[in-house]
């Protein structure tokens, strides 16, 4: 077996220790999985062992994974929760940070890699902060609600000024096919939300345990169709993604709470059990840390592009926080929305791709996503003492609901 072949072993492996080693130091810090999965990605990569190599099938399911993580994170949004001022605010927040990137990107490149780099700097992770909320219980609160809304923004907002700024086209006629993605998307969203859904959720539930699973292949037939038409149009896949997950919360919305659980669970295990771990595992894997590593400007711009994300992010979303919310809460809304990776792996592979990033800025940029992902969380659940509320949660709940 070659390296690309070994890591069709050694990735669904690694999937298994991640979480074991993220369970195992859970007593003393509370380190999101993705950072183990990060990390072994590197340790088992070129950079490193070279026990795994980029292949054409690992590239593969790691861009469906990648699709997966985008459509969980439509079907997160609620967003008659955010709809309104909420979004408003967050919209505004990230247009400022858009700017900001851009500016700090054109001290650094100033030609069009100051896009990409701004476009880098004004994402937030919502895919990989829900999981973060939900397990703390905090996807309900005012605090969750103010997060899913720099969230949904930080993430979908980044993606259309990818389609845009970009594009291979002029931005004139990309502005106008992204018009018409739009007008197609909104067209399903409509017809998702007026068109009676009865027999639908009928037959979702007849096939839930059977070999049919009628759910979960309606659910991969969306995905598919709506970055299908993404790509056609010449768009991000992830813009289609995104969609899919929202269209998918509208159909299930009015199904019955016990089967929309049940299909729920089923989507999520495939997501993150199989999929979404193999998107960062094979981050890690294709990180390139020798460009990195090779140059002394990009090993400065680490820290560096760390702190502008927080100082950027962090007070655009000022904009959306709470009224009253005191200095914690204010702080942990900062290293939330300063967390971002997804969208700053996407447009660097486009900038290096199209020749207008250097490889060393882009490692920069991937890296220091990486650790925002390590450790903005980290500090915001801590000052939020979800430990606390989890345990007391615990106490109260009837051995066994938890």
């Amino acid at each position: 077996m070659n390296a690309s072949e070994t890591g069709l072993v050694l990735i669904p492996l690694l999937a298994v220790a991640a979480p074991l080693l993220a369970k195992g130091v859970r007593p003393v810090l509370r380190v999101p999985i993705i950072v183990f999965e990060l990390v072994l990605g590197i340790l088992v990569g070129p950079a490193v062992l070279g026990w795994v190599e980029p292949g054409v099938v690992l590239d593969k399911l790691s861009d469906f994974g990648l699709a997966m993580l985008f459509f969980m994170a439509g079907t997160e949004i609620d967003f008659r929760a955010v709809a309104g001022r909420p979004l408003m605010r967050a919209s505004l927040g990230w247009l400022l940070s858009l700017m900001l990137g851009v500016g700090i990107g054109f001290l650094i490149a100033p030609d069009e890699g100051m896009v990409v780099i701004g476009i880098a700097l004004s994402s937030t992770a919502l895919g990989t902060i829900m999981p973060i909320l939900r397990d703390a219980r905090e996807l309900g609160t005012p605090f969750g609600k103010v997060i899913t809304a720099i969230g949904a923004v930080g993430e979908f907002l980044p993606l259309i000024a990818i389609s845009i700024f970009l594009s291979t086209r002029k931005a004139p006629i990309a502005a106008a096919i992204l018009l018409t993605f739009v007008v197609l998307a909104a067209l399903v969203v409509f017809i998702a939300h007026r068109a009676p859904h009865g027999r639908l959720h009928e037959f979702v539930r007849a096939t839930l345990h059977t070999s049919d699973q009628f759910g979960v292949r309606f659910v991969l037939m969306l995905i598919a169709a709506l970055v299908a038409l993404s790509v056609v149009l010449d768009l991000d896949m992830l813009l289609g993604a995104f969609v899919a997950g929202a269209v998918w919360r509208i159909i299930m919305a009015r199904a019955p709470k016990p089967d929309a659980e049940a299909i729920e669970s089923k989507i999520e295990a495939i997501a993150f059990g199989f999929l979404v771990p193999i998107f960062f595992l094979y981050t890690g894997v294709t990180f390139d840390l020798a460009s990195l590593t090779a140059s002394p400007l990009a090993l400065v711009l680490v820290p560096l592009f760390l702190i502008a994300l927080l100082v950027i992010r962090g007070s655009a979303a000022q904009i959306s926080a709470p009224a009253g919310a005191g200095a914690k809460e204010r702080t942990s809304i900062a290293m939330l929305a300063a967390t971002g990776l997804p969208i700053i792996v996407a447009v660097t592979a486009i900038g290096v791709s199209e020749k207008i990033l250097d490889p060393a800025i882009a490692a920069a940029l991937v890296g220091a996503g990486m650790l925002s992902v390590l450790v903005y969380p980290l500090i915001a659940m801590t000052l939020r003492g979800d430990r606390e509320r989890l345990d007391a949660a615990r106490q109260d709940q009837p051995q066994g609901e938890l």
